[in-house]
């Protein structure tokens, strides 16, 4: 059971004390106190955990500082909608908005590779006007002899060169609880010169201890990405452990599914989940059409295959999109073959930003039909 309190009320107010102990005067009922940042404002609520079967709603709708009651109907208590009447999260980082209506392309390098390819791309990115990117500096690798990434050795330099070309937010997955302290010192010494997301790899999808780690730090938020070869209903899951150690600046970012039912591509493209998970959960939502389609393929139409990979998704929704680039993508040492060439940056830019604009066309059609 979800207490929705009314949006002046906060979480350390009499009024939440008055709620918390009518609660506790129900036999195996515990309580957790969040603040949910929405789309329009912020609300207290109050998870009421346990056996909540025979504890009457009435008995907290009566008190004048709720605003209604919800009953939680699926098992992610944290991540969960429950009701359309739920407000999605979200949430402004480093002077970024993410929530179910927002949109951006985190354009960038698979791996950090040298200083000067970094560079390469930042200034592309300041060209065509995104300050959202992806760098990865901790790289999991399946044969354990490929390159594993350079680590916080050049944390210093990505940040600085982050700060120089206006980048706002860098997409970094982290491996090991200990990377976030690593990033966090490399920030504090480049004067926070940029800001970082947490990425959660689909090879640690279900690494639980990893996954309340980042969940019990507040200071970043968090990409979690599907796991490649689990269902959908265990990735969210395993997202819901993020949300209730604490943390509910979540991204979830559907990838690509391991089976051979999608070759040629990499993965099986998942994109029609977009909608779903919108509906399940209260989380903005990110594609990553690179990892997914894997090679840079050209279709008859002069297009490539990541072009309409990320065309699916956003056309169904997508609030993100992390999509690999490089300079020169014969010379990466992980992920090459997948990344798109700098000049063609721009273009991809336009295309995706002409889908989402399809998209917001075409659920005013949906919204019209019903007023």
């Amino acid at each position: 059971m979800i207490i929705v309190m009314k949006a002046d009320i906060r979480p350390d107010s009499e009024e939440v004390k008055q709620i918390i102990q009518t609660a506790h005067q129900y036999p195996q009922v515990n309580t957790q106190v969040h603040v949910i940042q929405g789309t329009t404002r912020s609300l207290t609520e109050i998870y009421l955990l346990g056996s909540t079967a025979t504890v009457p709603q009435e008995r907290f709708e009566a008190f004048p500082s709720v605003e209604r009651v919800v009953r939680i109907r699926n098992k992610y208590k944290a991540i969960g909608r429950h009701e359309e009447t739920m407000e999605s999260t979200a949430f402004d980082y480093n002077g970024v908005h993410f929530s179910q209506n927002s949109f951006h392309i985190f354009a960038g390098l698979c791996a950090v590779d040298t200083k000067e390819h970094v560079q390469e791309m930042f200034s592309a990115l300041k060209a065509c006007g995104l300050t959202t990117t992806r760098a990865g500096a901790y790289k999991p690798r399946t044969n354990p002899y490929d390159f594993q990434g350079l680590g916080k050795e050049c944390l210093p330099y990505v940040f600085e060169l982050a700060g120089k070309y206006g980048i706002k937010v860098i997409a970094m997955e982290v491996t090991h609880e200990t990377q976030i302290d690593e990033i966090a010192h490399a920030l504090k010494t480049s004067g926070f010169a940029t800001g970082v997301m947490l990425q959660i790899g689909t090879r640690n999808a279900q690494n639980f201890e990893l996954l309340k780690f980042v969940g019990k730090q507040t200071d970043f938020p968090v990409l979690f990405k599907r796991g490649m070869g689990i269902t959908l209903e265990e990735s969210l899951n395993a997202c819901e452990y993020i949300a209730s150690s604490g943390n509910r600046k979540i991204i979830f970012c559907l990838r690509g599914m391991k089976t051979n039912l999608g070759d040629p591509h990499r993965y099986f493209v998942d994109f029609s989940h977009v909608p779903v998970v919108k509906r399940h959960t209260r989380l903005p939502v990110a594609i990553d059409p690179s990892h997914s389609v894997g090679k840079r393929l050209e279709a008859p139409d002069g297009a490539l295959d990541i072009h309409h990979a990320t065309a699916q998704g956003v056309i169904a929704g997508a609030n993100m999109v992390l999509v690999d680039f490089h300079p020169h993508p014969e010379k990466a040492l992980c992920d090459g073959p997948q990344a798109l060439l700098l000049n063609e940056l721009e273009q991809f830019v336009e295309d995706a930003n002409l889908v989402r604009e399809c998209y917001q066309k075409r659920t005013a059609i949906f919204k019209n039909a019903y007023l």
